[in-house]
C-alpha cells in the first residue's frame, strides 16, 4: 500500500554511506525490539560481502552490542578469522556453532553472513537453538522451498516469514528500493539530474508496482486491470 507520507531517508551515494545507512538501521532495528529476526541486504552484483560483514560486527561492538559472526562454511569462516584477527574469537561456521555446548543461553548478536538456499536446514537449526537476536547479512531464503515436498515447502515458508527487514538497498533499472528501518519502503526513480523519491510503501512493494510505479502508472489502478484480466481467462477455461 502507498504512503501519503514523504520518503525521510536519502538514496546513500556510495557504498560506504549504503554501509553507513545499514549499520545504524540494523542497530535501530536491534534497539526497538520489535523482531528477534532482522535482514539487511545490499543487492549489488560482484559485491564482497565479507569486508562489509566485518565492518558492521565492529560497529555493533561499538555499541556495546555483543556478536557472534557466523558463516555458513568452515572456508569462509576461516577467510574471516585471518582478515579479522580482533573478532577471530566471535567468529565460526554453521557446523561449529550446532555442536557448540553451553550451559547458558547465549543472548549475544548472531551474525548470520550469506546463508543461502543450500544452507536452510544447517541455517534455521542455528536460528533456533539460539537465545538472542539474529541478523542475516545478505542472506537469500525465498526460493528455498524449490522441489521439495508440501510439507515442507510450508515448514520453509513459515521460517521466511519470521524475518523483518532492517535495512534492503537495490539498484533498478531506472530507479532504485530502498528501506532503512525505522522508514518505509522507498522508491526512487533515476532522473537526468539525479535520484528522485517517488513513493514510500509500507510494506515491500511487488516488481508489477514497481514497474508501474516508475512508468508513472497508477499502480492500484493497474492491479485492478490485471485481475479482470485474470477473471475473464478463469471464465473462458471454465
Amino acid at each position: 500500500m502507498t504512503s501519503s507520507e514523504d520518503t525521510t531517508s536519502s538514496l546513500p551515494a556510495d557504498l560506504l554511506m549504503a554501509e553507513a545507512q545499514l549499520q545504524n538501521a540494523v542497530i535501530a532495528a536491534l534497539a526497538s525490539g520489535a523482531a528477534r529476526r532482522w535482514s539487511a541486504n545490499l543487492r549489488f552484483e560482484n559485491l564482497r560481502v565479507l569486508p562489509v560483514a566485518l565492518r558492521l560486527a565492529r560497529a555493533l561492538l561499538a555499541k556495546d552490542c555483543p556478536v557472534l559472526v557466523v558463516w555458513p562454511d568452515a572456508g569462509a569462516a576461516a577467510l574471516a578469522r585471518r582478515d579479522a584477527d580482533d573478532l577471530s574469537a566471535v567468529t565460526m561456521d554453521f557446523n561449529q556453532l550446532k555442536r557448540k555446548e553451553s550451559s547458558t543461553p547465549d543472548t549475544r548478536v548472531l551474525l548470520a553472513i550469506g546463508p543461502q538456499p543450500s544452507d536452510y536446514d544447517d541455517f534455521e537449526a542455528v536460528c533456533d537453538g539460539h537465545a538472542g537476536p539474529v541478523v542475516m547479512l545478505n542472506g537469500r531464503l525465498e526460493d528455498a522451498a524449490v522441489g521439495i515436498g508440501s510439507v515442507a515447502r510450508e515448514r520453509r515458508r513459515g521460517f521466511v516469514a519470521t524475518w523483518l527487514q532492517a535495512y534492503w538497498l537495490q539498484p533498478l533499472e531506472g530507479g532504485a528500493l530502498l528501506r532503512s528501518y525505522p522508514e518505509n519502503w522507498q522508491l526512487f526513480r533515476l532522473d537526468p539530474d539525479g535520484y528522485r523519491p517517488l513513493s514510500s510503501f509500507e510494506t515491500r512493494p511487488d516488481p508489477e508496482t514497481i514497474a508501474a510505479v516508475l512508468a508513472g502508472e497508477d499502480p492500484d489502478g493497474l492491479k485492478q486491470q490485471l485481475k479482470s484480466v485474470d477473471r475473464f481467462l478463469d471464465g473462458l477455461q471454465n
